[in-house]
């Protein structure tokens, strides 16, 4: 039996995403690349939507991938790729959002982006409902948040958000109370 699972961690650590980077930033395989893009690139496309709008979410996703290709051998085996993949997706982002590339506006309109939430119409739609509590976030609390949704530890977040993990504690202790505070005020839910 631990011949069987010895075998098994052998074969998953071959294939893990850091190793298929690394083995890409040594060949530049676009196999590697591929596979890569494959088991990351609907998650890093839906961390930036979270932030901005479709077509930020889009075009940053590809310059992201263009960065992979670009910086390779910048990639180090001390961590995991896709918190480094995030970490060039979140700076992508927001160097758009500084020099007014955006479709959605500049900056400051995406960390001030405050949807009104309409008790008596959006009650039925509970995606809308939390879509809606989520963008109402600050940019920052979004960020932390949706991160840990990703699967991020608090220590992967602070590398990538490029603060400290009691920043992200803060950041995302404000994004659950808010959240909380908003859908229980959406769906007039009782305090105990």
């Amino acid at each position: 039996m631990s011949i069987a699972l010895t075998l098994k961690s052998y074969i998953s650590s071959r294939h893990s995403n850091e190793q298929v980077m690394l083995r890409y930033a040594e060949s530049g395989n676009k196999a590697l690349l591929t596979k890569l893009y494959t088991a990351c690139g609907n998650d890093l496309y839906h961390f930036i939507l979270t932030l901005s709008d479709p077509i930020t979410a889009q075009d940053i996703s590809q310059k992201t991938w263009l960065k992979v290709i670009e910086k390779k051998h910048l990639f180090k085996d001390s961590g995991q790729f896709k918190a480094w993949l995030f970490t060039l997706a979140r700076n992508q982002l927001i160097d758009e959002l500084r020099q007014g590339k955006s479709s959605s506006g500049d900056i400051e309109s995406l960390i001030d982006n405050k949807p009104t939430l309409d008790n008596k119409h959006e009650r039925a739609d509970m995606d809308t409902l939390f879509n809606n509590a989520l963008l109402s976030l600050p940019f920052e609390q979004r960020e932390a948040f949706c991160l840990q949704q990703e699967g991020f530890s608090l220590t992967d977040i602070a590398r990538i958000t490029h603060c400290g993990t009691e920043t992200v504690k803060s950041r995302l202790r404000y994004a659950k109370q808010s959240l909380s505070k908003q859908l229980e005020t959406c769906l007039e839910i009782p305090h105990d």
